[in-house]
């Protein structure tokens, strides 16, 4: 594999921070030309100087599947556990408390092909019974378009399902077609996914009690996370909880959101106001 060129790096990567505001370093050159050098062989191109050279063309559909490629993340189910085991032992109980629509909603932000929504609904959907009068909606949110059809669609392949999720949950939420896995109507029935850049207002997303952002602001520069703390906070009622990856926090970004540790998870709840 050849290495992608210094003008072209630069190009690919001006695309994707207008596209997606996901800053792309110096450095990251091996990560485009391996993503980008299977869509060069789909498209019957020789190279990925020869992609690009086509995407310097203004072909807008093929600027789509580049943002594409470049912008899809590692998902499992449950990913990282932790934090889904503060989701139902610490979060839910805390957000029913001071609820006062008995409606639980939860935005899970840059969803990718729908792992953690349905991870969430499956924990939603064993919580509900042991709370009367509750009901419970997730809203999961992509800038891949591409992975937002994958999302709705529920369907997952064998070797998709094994990472990560047990088997008494497959069996439970999934039925088998073919060689793929579907998850059941009820389930499916609680998320809705829509396409959304985070850096842009979060229109369409409803008032949430829990905002999963996780593993995502490692990828914007420090004024893009304030942008996307902010329009979180929009959409995040007062003393609703923020779920960031391991390595991220709101400090000194967004002073509207306290640290808090939950068991080994970390959080960062609302205070409400402006940052």
């Amino acid at each position: 594999m050849s290495g992608i060129s210094v003008p072209d790096f630069q190009y690919v990567a001006g695309l994707v921070r207008q596209r997606s505001a996901i800053d792309l370093q110096p450095g990251k050159e091996y990560l485009v030309e391996s993503r980008l050098a299977p869509v060069a062989r789909d498209l019957g191109e020789r190279d990925v100087t020869a992609l690009v050279a086509r995407l310097r063309r203004g072909d807008e559909t093929l600027a789509a599947t580049v943002i594409d490629a470049l912008t899809t993340n590692e998902t499992s189910w449950f990913r990282d556990a932790h934090p889904f085991q503060a989701f139902s032992r610490r979060l839910l109980p805390e957000v029913a408390e001071t609820s006062t629509t008995k409606q639980i909603t939860v935005w899970s932000a840059a969803c990718s092909s729908g792992q953690e929504a349905y991870s969430l609904a499956m924990l939603l959907t064993e919580w509900l019974p042991m709370h009367p009068g509750f009901s419970a909606r997730i809203i999961g949110t992509d800038i891949s378009s591409r992975m937002v059809e994958r999302a709705r669609s529920g369907r997952y392949s064998q070797l998709e399902v094994n990472r990560g999720l047990p088997a008494s949950h497959l069996v439970t939420y999934f039925d088998q077609a073919g060689r793929e896995w579907v998850v059941k109507p009820a389930l499916r029935s609680m998320a809705r996914f829509e396409r959304g850049n985070l850096a842009a207002p979060a229109y369409g997303v409803p008032t949430c009690d829990i905002v999963f952002l996780r593993n995502v602001l490692i990828y914007f520069d420090i004024a893009t996370k304030r942008v996307v703390l902010g329009h979180v906070r929009k959409v995040l009622r007062p003393g609703g909880f923020l779920v960031l990856g391991g390595a991220e926090s709101t400090l000194s970004l967004d002073a509207a959101f306290q640290r808090m540790e939950l068991d080994k998870a970390v959080v960062f709840q609302h205070l409400g106001g402006q940052a």
